[in-house]
């Protein structure tokens, strides 16, 4: 036993190293702290609760293009961002073996603020990032699995915190243009204002893609914020205001393209689209003493989502199976927490208490449209949906090498659901406590070791918590659906900085799922299965700043996703379109004379598509590229080049019926249908600062 630690630390140091001489990219810095890029590594052991948190730095951020706003979050080592329709509608999201959809399973925030929707028209937890303007961003933190008391609804796969700049360093003036009618312009500044500053932020973009009928998304975000002080000891409000429209290519049918109806960018239905809006008013308050440190934040967010989509292209008549899927809803919430910091029998001591409450006021509707225009009503609902929290945690440090952080949250849901179908109408309530435990021993050599276990949970629909008939079929019982649905997971990692300039973190996991839910491509919609699941995966993140002028940054992933009833209608155990590997590679260079840049390799990795695993999807490895060089502190010029080696391949891919011509039978044809990756594209932007 005196000498396991550091022969575990040998063996992974040993690994990293053979790792890092072919590393070639940037993920997150796995810890807690906000520290320089090029700062020792040797602070960061023993300020995590798991293998599997880290920050990371607006520098990390800044360094990598990205296609799309939500791709911001692929700076989250094995988290995946996708886009199977029009740019304006919310992202598709990979994480730890599993198809987020857009968002379930995934908490994210922007200072405070939940940014997934339950309850929502087109797919519950929808988490719509196009609001944010990236260069406002001051970073992100992470964290990942049900073990943290703090994280509630969404967060199995993990939870990502997004925080805001309350003061530039410069002003920044932007103008960036692009293939495919792409075109960018941003101006934002932080003068001051009394004791603090005052940031504008104000951004419009337009983008066609590569598409045969173009997309012409249309985009303005505007951001005003007063804020005072620090995040530790200060205050800020907030307001946000985004807009946008579009029209989108969805995901088309392989047999589209073998019968020549199509081409790899062409349509079905060209009349699919949305438009969007969210604004947003919110407000934080920090306060951090000697012996006791309190945070609070409370916002109200106005949304609204008109989205048109056909997935199956044909209905059992030979005419247009689009639909129509619209969300309105005024968003409230509250949280505040608490921690004291002491001493209990000589040990360092830390205890918080928390609380959060979160309101959704919600209209949803589904319509069967043929060219946007409403043929028939399917439903449509007004929802008031309520939730609040208690949570507590202690951390304690009962020696040199060991220390725990124990929590445990109770959850309560309450909601009503008016339909136009009074049979679907009524209340439901729910609730859920979850325990959590972390035993963290070391550091040995700069090394520390985790054990995780916690149990989290999900909510569905409350439509599917009251439901009683078929609203597409009144004659047709449904089936109703548990509101809230719990999950178990179990972790063992080790983080170790025994390499100057080197942070590397490598976990194992277990996540059990009393329920699965799975993308319905009749519907467009997700839904409950019933069926209980279980993945194991494992993790590996590297950091490493070996100079001043040089980034680089490599993580791997892979699980192994099973439903786990036994099997009872014999149709297979795999979750279809669980992830199962995944890994990126980073290098990035600045402070290295006039010029900087970045290169990127992102690989996505094949899944099965149906429960036997007889159809499965391909691999996707997309390259992306920045050049730019500084003409002075003030001005630079810089190119992003996106899928560099124009790879045809795609970006997501389902295995459902549809019908796409007359002929084919009543309930469709089972096919492969994808969304294809954009080809090589350019985009050169010309930076001031002032």
């Amino acid at each position: 036993m005196k000498h396991g630690p550091r022969f575990v630390v040998r063996g992974i140091a040993a690994l990293i190293a053979a790792c890092c001489a072919s590393v070639v990219i940037a993920a997150g810095v796995q810890t807690l702290d906000t520290v320089d890029v090029t700062d020792s590594a040797d602070n960061l052991v023993g300020s995590a609760d798991s293998a599997n948190q880290g920050t990371v730095l607006r520098e990390q951020i800044e360094a990598r293009p990205n296609y799309r706003a939500g791709e911001i979050l692929e700076a989250v080592p094995g988290l995946i961002v996708t886009q199977h329709s029009g740019e304006g509608k919310a992202n598709q999201y990979f994480l730890r073996g599993m198809n987020l959809d857009h968002g379930t399973d995934l908490a994210t925030f922007v200072d405070g603020m939940p940014v997934n929707q339950r309850t929502h028209a087109h797919g519950q937890g929808y988490t719509d990032l196009n609001f944010l303007i990236t260069e406002i961003v001051g970073g992100l933190q992470y964290k990942k699995g049900p073990y943290y008391a703090d994280e509630g609804d969404f967060s199995n796969a993990g939870s990502v915190h997004m925080r805001l700049q309350n003061r530039l360093d410069s002003g920044i003036g932007l103008v960036s243009a692009g293939g495919y009618g792409y075109r960018r312009a941003l101006i934002a500044d932080s003068p001051k204002a009394g004791n603090g500053n005052l940031l504008y932020a104000a951004e419009f973009l337009h983008n066609d893609g590569p598409w045969t009928y173009a997309d012409d998304y249309r985009k303005f975000n505007g951001l005003l914020r007063y804020g005072e002080g620090t995040p530790q000891n200060g205050f800020n409000v907030t307001a946000m205001a985004y807009s946008g429209s579009w029209n989108a290519t969805n995901q088309i049918p392989q047999r589209a393209l073998d019968l020549g109806l199509t081409d790899r960018f062409g349509s079905l239905d060209p009349s699919d689209g949305g438009d969007s809006s969210r604004y947003s008013l919110s407000g934080a308050w920090n306060r951090t003493g000697e012996n006791s440190a309190t945070s609070a934040n409370a916002y109200v967010i106005r949304s609204k989502l008109n989205l048109w989509s056909n997935f199956t292209f044909l209905d059992d008549n030979n005419n247009s199976a689009q639909i129509e899927q619209t969300d309105r809803r005024v968003t409230t919430g509250l949280n505040a927490a608490h921690t004291w910091f002491g001493k209990w029998r000589g040990r360092d001591m830390e205890n918080t208490v928390g609380f959060q409450s979160r309101n959704d006021n919600i209209n949803a509707g589904l319509f069967n449209t043929a060219r946007r225009a409403r043929v028939a009503t399917v439903r449509d609902d007004h929802v008031v949906e309520t939730s609040a929290a208690l949570y507590y945690q202690n951390s304690l440090r009962w020696s040199d090498w060991f220390r725990t952080v124990i929590g445990a949250r109770a959850d309560f849901y309450t909601g009503k659901v008016s339909s136009d179908n009074p049979a679907n109408s009524g209340n439901a309530n729910d609730h859920m406590v979850s325990p959590k435990l972390n035993l963290i021993f070391g550091p040995w050599a700069k090394t520390e070791y985790y054990l995780n276990y916690g149990r989290g949970f999900r909510s569905n629909d409350l439509r599917g918590a009251t439901i009683t008939v078929d609203p597409a079929n009144p004659a047709n019982a449904a089936v109703r659906e548990p509101l809230l649905v719990r999950t178990d997971g179990y972790e063992a990692g080790v983080r170790t900085a025994a390499i100057p300039h080197l942070q590397s973190s490598f976990n194992v996991f277990v996540l059990k799922f009393n329920s699965e839910l799975l993308f319905q491509g009749n519907s467009g919609t997700t839904e409950d299965t019933g069926r209980s699941s279980k993945r194991v995966g494992f993790e590996w993140s590297n950091f490493y700043t070996p100079t001043p002028w040089l980034m680089l940054d490599a993580d791997i992933a892979y699980t192994r996703a099973r439903f786990s009833d036994g099997d009872p209608q014999g149709v297979g155990t795999r979750v279809p379109e669980a992830i199962e590997g995944v890994g990126t590679f980073t290098a990035s260079v600045d402070n290295l004379g006039p010029y900087y840049g970045s290169v990127r390799t992102r690989y996505f990795g094949p899944r099965a598509l149906i429960e036997d695993n007889t159809v499965r999807s391909g691999s996707t490895t997309l390259v992306s590229a920045r050049i730019g060089y500084k003409f002075d502190k003030k001005l630079r010029l810089q190119l992003d080049a996106f899928n560099l080696l124009n790879r045809d391949t795609t970006q997501i891919a389902y295995y459902y019926p549809s019908r796409i011509i007359p002929a084919d039978p009543a309930g469709g044809v089972n096919s492969i249908h994808f969304h294809p990756a954009e080809p090589r594209s350019l985009r050169l932007a010309l930076i001031a600062n002032f």
